[in-house]
Formats: C-alpha cells, structure tokens, sequence
C-alpha cells in the first residue's frame, strides 16, 4: 500500500476519533443534568463506539480492495502498453541475447537483417559503460536502417544475471525519416548568393574594335545566363562587368560536382584580338539574411580575384572551396592604383611616429629587398624606420655580409624583441611579401598597432592579415620588389636608392622570376630597367647566390632520385636534416623542369623543426592549389609550403594525396 493511501485511512480515523470525543462530551453533560441518564448513555456510547469501529474496518477493507484493483489495471495497461507498442520495441543484453521483441518490431524489421544494427548500437553502448559506473544511463541516437531513418531512445541497466559485464537495454525506434526530410526540403530551399565578375573585362573592351564589342558582350551574357539555368537561378546584371546570381541550396552540390563549367566555357569565347575573357565567380551560403549572404560572397569574391582570377570560390559550412585558377594571372597595363597607393602610402608615413618593416619567416631576397625599398622612402620623408630580421642561411648570407659592411643598416635592422619595444599605437607596421597573419617574421606586432600596410604579389589565402589600413596586392606581379619599385616610382618626394638595396631589389625579382623567364611582364623589365638606372652590378648579384660544388652534387642526386606520378609531376626528397634545405629543395625543383615531360615538380626537405616542400611548374599544373592543401601557397608555377608536427614520408603521402585530389578535380 502506498504512502498516499496510508494517509487517506489515517485521515479517516482522525476524523473518527474526533466525532467520539465530542459525542462523550455531549452524553456526560446530559448525565450531569440527569442522573437517571447515566447507564443509557453508556450503553448508548459503547453502542455507537462499536458501530464506528464497524465501519471504519469495512471502509478501510474497500479502500483497500479499490486501491489493489487501480494497481492491477495500471500494471495491466502497462503490459499491453509494452506488449502492443506503437513503435517498434527490443529488449537485449549487451551479448546481443534479444531477450524480448515488439510485434511492431518484428514487422518493421522483417525483410532486414536488423541484427547487423543492434551490434553497432551494442559496441557504442560497451564504449559508454566504463563512463556510467554501473548507473541507469539513456540511449538516443539516430541511425539510418534501408529507406528510412530512425531515432533510437531507450536505457541501458546492468543485468539480474549476476554476470559482471553484461547489461539489458531497452529500446525504442521511432521513424523519423519525414521529419528529416522535411528538414532537408528547408534548407535545400535556402538561398544562396552568388557574384560573378568578368576578370579582364576592361583590359579586352579597350583592344577590340566597336564591331566587336555587342558580339563580345551577348555571347559572355548568354553563356552566362544558359549557365545560370540549369539550377533554375536568377542572374541580376548590376555592372557591365558584374552579375548577382541567386539560386536555392539544393543546386550547390550540383554546381560543385560539374567543377563550375562556366569556367571553361567563358574562356571559350573567341575574341578578335585573341585574348582570353575569365571569370571569377564567388558564392556564399552562410548568413541570416541575403544581405549577409551577399556580404560573404563579395568576401570571397575579394580571395578569387586575389588568387588571379579565373576561378570559383565557395563559402560553406565556414570553409572556403576552391576551383579552377588554372590560368595565368593576367597583368594590369594601368598603374592607376600604384600611383594612388604610393600617394596613400607617404601620408601614412608622414602621419605616423616610426615605421617598422617586416616580410615573411625564412626571409628570402626578394623579402629583405622590399623591405630596403620602403627603408629607402621612410628614411627620405625623415621618419625613424627598422626591419625586422630573424633569417640567415645559405640564400642570404653573401648578401647580409655585404648590408652589414655599411654603417647605416646595422642599427636599421633589429630582431623581435627589439621591434616589440618600438611598437605604439602610432607606430605604422608595414608587411612585405606575405599577407598572411601566420607566415610574418613576428605575428605579436600585428597587435600592437591598427596602421597596418600590406604589399605582396602572392595568390590570396584565408589567412589574410585583418583590419589593414592599406593595401597592394596585386598577383600578376613577379615580385614584391616590382610592387615596391612602382610605388618608390610614383612617390611625390624623388626617392634615391643606395646601390645595394636597388641590387637587392633586382635580386628579389631575378631570383622570384628564375632569371626573368617565369611570370613576367612588361612591367617586370619597366622595374628592371628603372633598378639598371640606379647602377646595379648583376655580377655582384649572380656572386650572392653561386652554389658551391658540394650543394651542386646534393641537387644532382636529389634529381637522380625523382619519382614520376600521374605522368607529369616529379617528386623527390632531400633526406638530410638541414637549415638551408628550403634552398636545396628549391633549386632541386627548378632543376627538375629542365627534364623533357615533367610539367611541374616537387621536392620535401628536413629543415630541422620543419618539414618544407618547394614546388614548381612550368603553368600546366597549378603548384599553388595542390601545396594550399598542406597550409602552402605562391603562384601558379612557384609555390611553397611548410608543415610540422609531420615525417618527411608522412608529408610525401598527403602531398600525394593532394596532386591525387587536385587531377580529380580537373577531371
């Protein structure tokens, strides 16, 4: 009998016994008046006591019996409750004995081999019983078995058996398949924003006739808009170079899975003047309204162009999804934003307290010479000015011997630490040849300042530095050192360059150029040309970078060692742990395009800490996209990459990996 039940009795007699009491008072104030009443009232008193006892007993005997009867039909209900559930019900042991099943169940999971599932749900529930000491713990997962997909709830108890480790579920599998279909239906309905933007739509308007203009523009917009149809998408026009596309989610994987054929199409379009019409085209799904949709898209739009163009670029599930970029980057003929970016530029100097200058880790010519241009105009506009250095090593050894032989930049170059304790709210902190907050000699300072300027000639990462005042990236260049040459050309203050940081500067571009035959333009030899003027000795400069014998030889096995795969790509591996192993393997990988039928080349080095991989590629094969996958980046045909907490054999598999997954994608 239950407690609450005990208390409905005990009220009873309660009651009773008050009813008593006040009877007794009543028949001895009778007798007090009457004496004669004395006997009766007693017989009277035990009379009703008797009655009362009476019925309380049988009151209590029918509670009682009501009570076990209620018990009866709710254990009752719960039998056929369980017995006839309307979800499909097991009771099991963790040795996979089922020791009772629903008819729910045995018709639900008839033509299924159900038992494959339940040792899947029995090693997870195994996983969690270490974790639950023995205690009554819950189940609920979701579990796809044939066409539809369930919702499994239900407890785990240790078994009655006396074994140790054996314990008794109970489950049960609620079909939940309309519900997720339903859920997938909405977002499959959400939309997406999508920007498509005509790369070298100025350049190619200016060089064709007024004939062939209309023909131009109709069949780039048909091509689009036959593009766009396929998904059931709206194309907005809002430029003459610009076009808003807006489609629903359940498109995007089908837009992915054709690798954005809009791609190739576009660049199929003739042109009289034979030049080669890309797009770029972003798109974004990630936002709460379409405004922030659009936001996303135009960011992502910012990394294509950044990247060179001539690519697509998905923002999903807050990662960026790349594809194309298989084209050259395509040079600007105007210097328009040079002009405004050194004008830009001086301001910023002249409004600011010091200036610091740093390039990126392992600093290389082309990083130490950009940062002796900007040296240069700081110092011609009276501002107090210093580069951070940290690098040494074969590449630049010859060099920071001959810089360190002049006065001047031995107190102009400073380490770490030192930049730290020059750095105020007014210092302007200027980065050469990266734009990646990962990759700069010293991340610390880019959070010491908001004036933060940016000049680098590689493809755009996510990684980029945020919040910067300014900025001049441009990818069609060969270097950062032409960047830096165009701004020194364009300063208001005539800039004059001391002869070695013009030879540094001319090294940085003949290095990044491999003697002026990779990624160059007519204003690479516009740069060279103006650096000649300034008094360079190539002599002195080709001195700075001789291999001595000994490297040659390591080059020429590591050559010998070389491995084809897919047919074109050359990988090898200089084994021996050194600090000058990112030279090593950069020549190494330079001298493997010089073999007949390898179209790009790979080469791993041990720098110690770190593992390097230096790639290169005569422009068939995008070297950029494949070592972005190990945290790299560059160029089309010259990239870079630097990985740790990794074997150099381990480094060579997800390199395979990537080339493997980079011609997948290219079909």
């Amino acid at each position: 009998m239950s407690n609450q039940n005990r208390k409905v009795i005990e009220n009873l007699m309660s009651r009773t016994k008050i009813y008593m009491i006040i009877i007794a008072i009543l028949l001895i104030v009778i007798c007090i008046y009457e004496i004669r009443l004395i006997i009766p009232a007693i017989v009277m008193f035990f009379a009703i006591l008797l009655y009362s006892y009476q019925i309380d007993k049988k009151r209590k005997a029918e509670i009682s019996k009501h009570i076990h009867e209620l018990i009866g039909d709710v254990d009752s209900a719960a039998k056929n409750t369980l017995i006839n559930s309307p979800f499909p019900l097991v009771i099991l042991e963790t040795d996979g004995n089922i020791i009772w099943k629903s008819s729910k169940f045995v018709d639900e999971f008839m033509e299924i081999d159900i038992n494959v599932y339940l040792d899947e749900i029995i090693k997870e529930v195994e996983q969690e019983i270490g974790h639950s000491n023995g205690k009554r713990q819950s189940i609920m997962k979701q579990i796809k078995i044939g066409k539809k997909i369930y919702k499994i709830l239900g407890e785990y108890v240790k078994s009655k058996k006396g074994k140790k480790d054996e314990y008794m579920m109970t489950l049960y599998f609620i079909d939940n398949t309309e519900n997720i279909d339903l859920f997938t239906k909405y977002m499959n309905s959400q939309t997406c924003i999508g920007i498509i933007m005509v790369d070298n739509y100025e350049e190619i308007i200016q060089r064709i006739s007024a004939e062939e203009k209309p023909q131009m523009i109709a069949k780039l917009e048909k091509a689009i808009y036959d593009w766009a149809n396929l998904t059931g998408g709206l194309i907005i026009k809002t430029e003459r170079d610009t076009f808003i596309y807006v489609f629903e989610k359940r498109y995007l994987e089908q837009i992915e899975s054709s690798k954005f054929s809009i791609l190739d199409t576009i660049k199929e379009i003739k042109i009289g003047a034979k030049q080669q019409l890309t797009v770029s085209i972003a798109i974004s799904e990630e936002g709460e309204s379409n405004y922030s949709k659009y936001k996303s898209a135009l960011s992502a739009l910012d990394i294509a162009l950044g990247r060179g163009g001539d690519q697509a670029v998905i923002r999903e599930n807050g990662k960026y999804i790349f594809f194309g970029g298989r084209t050259q980057e395509l040079e600007k003929r105007t210097k328009v934003k040079a002009r405004i970016i050194a004008q830009a530029l001086e301001e910023l100097i002249l409004a600011s307290s010091n200036v610091v200058i740093m390039g990126h880790t392992n600093a290389d010519i082309d990083s130490i010479g950009s940062s002796l241009g900007i040296y240069r105009l700081a110092k011609t506009l009276n501002k107090e000015v210093n580069i951070i250095n940290n690098s040494s090593g074969q590449a630049l050894n010859s060099f920071l011997e001959a810089l360190n032989q002049q006065e001047e930049y031995q107190k102009a170059i400073i380490t770490k630490t030192e930049a730290i304790q020059k750095m105020g709210r007014e210092t302007l902190l200027i980065v050469v040849d990266t734009h990646k907050k990962t990759y700069v000699e010293a991340p610390e300072l880019l959070e010491l300042t908001p004036k933060i300027v940016v000049i680098d000639h590689h493809r755009k990462s996510t990684e980029f530095i945020d919040n910067v005042t300014l900025v001049f990236h441009e990818v069609y260049a060969s270097s950062a050192a032409e960047l830096v040459i165009e701004i020194l050309q364009y300063c208001e203050k005539e800039i004059e360059l001391t002869e070695i940081e013009a030879e540094s500067l001319y090294a940085g571009i003949m290095i990044d150029t491999k003697n002026f035959t990779f990624k160059t333009g007519v204003r690479t030899f516009e740069a060279a040309a103006y650096l000649r003027k300034c008094g360079v000795d190539i002599i002195k400069i080709k001195k700075w970078f001789q291999s001595d014998l000994e490297n040659y030889n390591i080059i020429s096995e590591i050559v010998r060692n070389a491995e084809i795969v897919e047919d074109s790509i050359g990988i090898s591996i200089y084994n021996k742990t050194d600090r000058d192993a990112g030279l090593i393997c950069a020549k190494a990988a330079d001298e493997l395009l010089t073999i007949s039928n390898i179209t790009a080349s790979f080469v791993i080095g041990n720098l110690g800490d770190k593992i390097c991989i230096s790639g290169r590629s005569i422009g068939d094969i995008n070297v950029q996209v494949i070592l972005e996958k190990l945290g790299g980046g560059g160029h089309i045909t010259l990239a870079g990459a630097q990985v740790e907490g990794m074997s150099v054999e381990e480094v060579k598999q997800e390199l395979m990996k990537s080339i493997h997954e980079y011609f997948a994608q290219i079909g």
